[in-house]
Formats: C-alpha cells, structure tokens, sequence
C-alpha cells in the first residue's frame, strides 16, 4: 500500500497518500543524461520519492502497467517536453494518464518544462518537432483517431499550464527557482 512521505524541512507541504512524491515524463533521448538526471538527483537529493523509469522499474515487469500505477501513485507530475518527445507514442500515453489523473484529483499537480520547444508550439501542436510528428500518427493511427485525438488534449493541456520554458536545450541542470518552486510546493 502507499506510504505517506514527509520532508524533513519544515519548508514542505505533507504529502498526501502516496507511494512517489513526483513521477518525471521525458523523452530519454532528449533530455536522460543531462536535465532530468539533474532534476532527478535534486529531487532525491532533498528527501523526496521520484519515479523516473530507468531507475524505479523492476525488471521483468509489463513496463506500460508499471508506468500507469507510478503515476496514479505520484503526487507531482513534471512533464519535461522536448524536441522528441511527441515522437514517442510511450511518452504520449504517459501524457495522456498524467492528464486523466489530474482530472480525477484536484490536488494533483502538473507541472511543465518546456526544453528547448517553444509552449505555443507544443500547445497547438504545430512548429517542425510537433507538426511532422502528428501527420505521421493521423496516416498511422487512422482506425484508432480517438488515440491521436487524446494525445494532442493531454498536449494542449499540459501546455497550457504554467510552465518553465528553458529555451537553451544544453542547459543540463534545472534552475534554481524551478527546484524551489517545486520543493516548496511538496
């Protein structure tokens, strides 16, 4: 059963029922070696649970029905959209849940990074990264429109939301007020 986890800091809101404080939703190719680990280790770094699928999955285990349970057992989601992050069916049903789970509790929170892609884009899902990507899943996805359609909600979304837009993709280490701000809203 889910543990309830409490920072040390005194700085910290109690955290409700659940067995991770913050899921993190990446593209790996973008963004595993430099930014999320960065995040990741901050996060661990200052006493919270981060689920971040390299490290947290068991091996052997069916990894979409892992993911989903992660998530329904996060209380923060940080979804770090990046150039190839639409390109990833796995990211987008990752999206997809993280949305639906916000949806059924209010006092879930979503918060966005924008590396390297402008919000506008991400958000109306146009620009060269987003627009290309999703005329591929229309052809592909054709019998299955209801799937593409719920992608580009849980994008426009998300993309909605305030976010962090990191406009240099080389930034390799969260900044400062982005790790206070969510610290101090955990």
């Amino acid at each position: 059963m889910a543990a309830s986890h409490t920072s040390s800091s005194s700085t910290h809101h109690q955290i409700l029922q659940s067995k991770y404080d913050v899921f993190l939703s990446f593209r790996g190719e973008d963004t595993r070696n430099n930014f999320t680990d960065n995040l990741h280790t901050a996060l661990i770094r200052n006493g919270f649970i981060a689920f971040k699928d390299d490290e947290t999955l068991d091996r052997g285990n069916e990894i979409s029905s892992e993911l989903s349970k992660a998530i329904e057992e996060s209380n923060v989601s940080i979804v770090i959209l990046s150039k190839n992050y639409a390109s990833s069916p796995w990211c987008l049903d990752e999206l997809a849940k993280i949305v639906e789970c916000g949806n059924k509790r209010k006092d879930r929170k979503v918060f966005a990074v924008f590396y390297g892609v402008d919000p506008a884009d991400v958000r109306k899902q146009k620009g060269e990264d987003f627009e290309r990507v999703f005329a591929k899943y229309e052809e592909e996805f054709k019998e299955n429109h209801e799937k593409v359609l719920k992608w580009r909600a849980a994008l426009t979304t998300v993309a909605s939301l305030a976010g962090w837009h990191l406009q240099d993709r080389r930034s390799q280490t969260p900044n400062g007020f982005l790790l206070l701000y969510i610290l101090n809203f955990l």
